[in-house]
This record gives structure tokens, sequence and C-alpha cells, in this order.
């Protein structure tokens, strides 16, 4: 996704990527999930709840045309320190040129284990999720949980929404769920919730819009 906010002129690269997400959108709008792209202001959000060890990797799955990519590398995670992973041949390409020094991986979040490299594995501190997964039956939500689950075993991950309340029926799933941040001045306005198996963070108590 790309970040532009009212009033600001986007350079050349963030018009191209624009472009470009409003022709997957119109290609298909359910993979997408907005009309609108993410704006600075949500992807600042975002950057400042990153939990990352030494030795860990960020990686943003659903990375779009990179506006929350590029928050993160601006709020501080190292190019090296950062994969994306999107599914749409024509999304990773952009994401290739548009962030140079971070790993792009063409693959299915729902496939993590065999999309992320082995070395990988275990060593996610954050996983960031911009798939529009409110809009999948459950069978799909849990499948996508089982998937992060994999890779970074009770480490959960953060899911940025526009749903006034929680877009997962956490409770159904068995996770733990907390608001962390909401910001209104994203189009439209978004929050940001962190999800994590129960039996992982069964203490945490969930946060209602």
């Amino acid at each position: 996704m790309s970040g532009i906010t009212l009033g600001d002129r986007p350079s050349p690269r963030q018009a191209g990527g624009t472009s470009l997400f409003l022709r997957r959108w119109l290609a298909n709008p359910l993979q997408m999930g907005s009309l609108v792209p993410s704006s600075p202001a949500l992807g600042k959000k975002i950057a400042a709840l990153i939990e990352r060890g030494p030795d860990e990797v960020v990686v943003e799955l659903g990375a779009g045309t990179g506006a929350i990519s590029r928050a993160l590398l601006d709020g501080g995670v190292p190019p090296e320190r950062l994969v994306v992973v999107e599914i749409v041949p024509e999304m990773a390409e952009h994401l290739s040129r548009a962030l140079p020094g971070v790993t792009v991986v063409q693959g299915d979040a729902f496939a993590l284990a065999d999309a992320l490299p082995a070395a990988l594995h275990g060593r996610i501190g954050t996983a960031i999720c911009g798939i529009p997964l409110v809009l999948l039956p459950i069978e799909r939500q849990r499948a996508f949980i089982d998937a992060v689950e994999a890779v970074a075993p009770g480490r959960g991950f953060l899911l940025y929404t526009y749903c006034v309340t929680s877009p997962l029926p956490w409770k159904a799933l068995g996770l733990s769920a907390r608001r962390e941040a909401f910001t209104p001045f994203n189009l439209p306005p978004a929050s940001v919730w962190r999800y994590r198996r129960d039996n992982a963070a069964r203490h945490e108590t969930p946060v209602q819009a």
C-alpha cells in the first residue's frame, strides 16, 4: 500500500505505487480490503508497536505497495531485518524496486513455512498483517493463525483494520486480543490489534473499541 494523506504531494515513486494499488483494487477488491491506501499516521502507530530482538526480523504480510514497509524503515527497523511477503507478482516486483535492502518474498501468507527461508523460522520478532482477514471465513482465519504460529510460535501478530471492533472472533479462534492503537487520521480511521494464541498470552485483557 502507498502512503498518501490529504494534502500530501506524492513523489513519482509514490504516485506509481498508488496507481498500482488502484489497479489491484479494481482487479480484486477483497484482496486489497480498502480503496484508500494506508496513511503515514497509521504506519507510525504500527512502527511504534514493533517487538524485535537483535537477531530477529520483522515480517510484513500483504505489504501491498509498501506504505507500512516504509514506515517501519523510518521507525528504525534496519532494511536487512525487514521481510515483506506479497502474493501478487506485480506488487512483489514493485516492492523489490521500492525497498532496497529489504527481503521481498513473492509468496502466500497462508503457507509461511514454505514461503519463508527455514533460517527465519523462530526468528520473527513481530509479524504484521495487512490482509483483510475480516472478510474471510473463520476456517481461513484459523489457517492464517496456524501459518504464523508455524514460523513465529507464541509471538502472535499485529493486524491493522478499518473495523470499529475486533475484526477477528478472537474467543472462537482461541486468541487473546488487545487493541494497541487507533488513528483517526487514516482514511478511513484505523485500529491496530495484537493477537496471540491464548496459551501464549492468556492474561491479556481485550480492549474494546
